[in-house]
């Protein structure tokens, strides 16, 4: 009796390991070359300018730039890269790729710099990181989405972009899970990769086998500010329906429908006397809602959405947001029956993300924190939940180049104190953080989701 080990060739038999045929590792070169190939003309190099307050002479202003990565995912010239590479910039430039050789030197492996181009800023989301460019060109290579549910952890991958502005470089690496949640509050989750990805990756592609997007890398987790390998993608589903969205509106619409979905666990499932141990299950239905419209009733388990079997209510959540002024259908089981509902799923009105539309440039950069906020007022009160308090600074999102503070801010944390001093406005923030000393902590007293809190961190 004998078997084959297909992953480098050789065949065990009787307990010896025989060639079965030669190493193809040429062929394994090839076919990466190859990829590498069909990947390099859809990927960018991103540049990003604008201008902030200097930190060491404050009123004078100074030049920011960031750099980054994008792919082109639509021949018309639409751009896919990270809102944390693109912040406020008041110019955004994209180098396109060079594949020909320089004249004269056919076999050469040096590349001339590829042409740079204004980009327009569609929409950003800083809910996922994502920001859609587009530029005057028409007939550019592109690259297509993957089904990123149907990756698997082990697969092989490959991170595109420019790390530390080194354009048009390529790494190899694997799966190292298919769905990492960063933040057990965090509701997005990433592609987690130990393929190299470093400063200057943001916004690139994460590539599978065939050359498709599986995700957006988006940031690293490092103890040395480099790659150590881990590296986070946002999912190539996600980022494609951000994308349309954009495209589209010009904004992500976000859907709901009036539940509070609940994951099940063995224990509550054992707790309930609940048919099964795994699911989604309804744990309350607000009143005057679409799913109460609906005849969805707490302690529903939820089956499928529009066919889609689900499995956790982040699923649910995510699914449920991708619909938004459509109509839906569940099905769920309650008790012994199987019931199917159609629910019409609305827009989430309360979208802290929709505060970046109100930014406006410098104006609303602190630079020593690295966000971008705007006053509290009757413009943003309808856009958050209801508040503590009636005065502060609502965080919007992240400047150019400050990706790495995702873990501190989130869009909609409001700011009410900074050391104890009361923060009312965008003046008396800067105020506030130009009177401490360097190397001084900075506490922040802030609003999230209805929970005040101090954050402490670290000025840039």
């Amino acid at each position: 009796m004998s078997f084959c080990c297909r992953i480098i060739g050789f065949c065990i038999a009787a307990g010896m390991c025989a060639v079965a045929q030669p190493p193809s590792l040429k062929a394994i070169s090839n076919g990466v070359r190859q990829l590498t190939e069909r990947i390099r003309p859809a990927v960018v190099q991103i540049s990003a300018v604008g201008v902030g307050a200097a930190e060491t002479s404050p009123g004078r202003l100074i030049s920011n730039r960031s750099t980054g990565s994008g792919v082109i995912v639509d021949p018309a010239g639409y751009i896919v890269t990270n809102a944390h590479v693109v912040g406020t910039a008041r110019r955004v430039q994209v180098m396109l790729s060079q594949s020909v050789t320089i004249p004269g030197s056919p076999h050469s492996i040096l590349k001339p710099a590829g042409r740079t181009v204004n980009a327009d800023v569609i929409g950003a989301d800083q809910e996922t990181d994502i920001a859609v460019l587009k530029i005057a060109e028409t007939g550019l290579p592109s690259l297509k989405f993957a089904d990123s549910e149907a990756i698997q952890q082990g697969d092989f991958v490959f991170a595109a972009g420019s790390p530390f502005g080194l354009d048009n470089s390529i790494s190899m690496g694997i799966v190292s899970s298919v769905a990492r949640q960063v933040r057990t509050d965090d509701a997005m989750i990433y592609i987690q990769t130990d393929a190299s990805i470093n400063p200057g990756n943001s916004g690139g592609p994460l590539l599978d086998t065939t050359g498709d997007i599986v995700g957006i890398n988006t940031f690293i987790l490092s103890n040395s500010g480099g790659n150590e390998g881990v590296g986070f993608a946002v999912p190539g589903n996600i980022v494609k329906n951000v994308f349309e969205q954009i495209r589209e509106h010009g904004r992500v619409r976000r859907g709901q429908i009036g539940v509070i979905a609940q994951t099940i666990t063995p224990k509550l499932s054992a707790a309930l006397n609940l048919n099964r141990d795994w699911g989604v299950m309804i744990a309350d239905v607000a009143q005057g809602g679409p799913a109460e419209a609906a005849g969805i009733e707490a302690k529903d388990i939820v089956l499928t959405l529009n066919g889609k079997q689900m499995e956790n209510s982040r699923q649910l959540g995510v699914n449920i947001y991708q619909h938004a002024g459509e109509t839906i259908t569940l099905e769920v089981m309650r008790g012994e029956k199987k019931l199917e509902k159609k629910i019409a799923v609305m827009e989430r009105r309360r979208d802290p993300n929709r505060i970046a539309s109100l930014l406006n440039g410098d104006a609303n950069t602190v630079n020593k924190l690295g966000i971008l906020v705007v006053e509290l007022d009757e413009k943003v009160t309808p856009m958050l939940p209801p508040l503590r308090r009636l005065a502060g600074v609502v965080v919007a999102g992240l400047a150019a180049g400050t990706a790495d503070r995702r873990e501190n801010f989130q869009p909609g944390d409001v700011i009410y104190e900074c050391n104890g001093r009361a923060i009312r406005n965008i003046a008396e923030l800067r105020a506030a953080l130009e009177s401490i000393g360097s190397g001084q902590p900075v506490a922040l007293y802030i609003e999230r989701l209805g929970e005040l809190q101090y954050l402490v961190v670290d000025m840039e």
